[in-house]
């Protein structure tokens, strides 16, 4: 009976460790909690945000240390499982919202400006 509760125990133990750490490693773009924020980046500052009669407005940035191209492929794959469609290179669209990015000048810290606003 012990070496059984001993092993189910064990088995269990992978999930323990790797839940909290997993949770820590999911990271999204600030203002925008169901966006996640692509790897290399970070998003320091806080988002400028408008509740309008149309719906919300949240303007905010990230930077790091990544590439245009694969931050680009990061949201090509990530957002379409979140319910985004991707409608140009940099446009997206959800449930009357669209969320553009748009990158600074290339340079060794790449900057993303996320503009989510209503559809009109």
């Amino acid at each position: 009976m012990r070496r059984r509760s001993l092993l189910c125990s064990l088995a269990l133990l992978p999930v323990v460790v790797t839940g909290p750490v997993a949770a820590q490693q999911r990271r999204y773009v600030a203002g925008l909690e169901d966006v996640p924020l692509a790897p290399g980046l970070a998003s320091p500052e806080a988002p400028t945000s408008f509740d309008s009669p149309q719906g919300r407005i949240v303007i905010t940035y990230a930077q790091g240390a990544a590439d245009r191209a694969g931050v680009l492929a990061f949201y090509s794959a990530s957002l379409p499982q979140l319910g985004w469609r991707r409608e140009e290179e940099t446009l997206f669209r959800r449930e009357g919202e669209s969320l553009r990015l748009e990158f600074g000048p290339p340079g060794r810290v790449l900057t993303v400006r996320f503009t989510l606003a209503p559809v009109l």
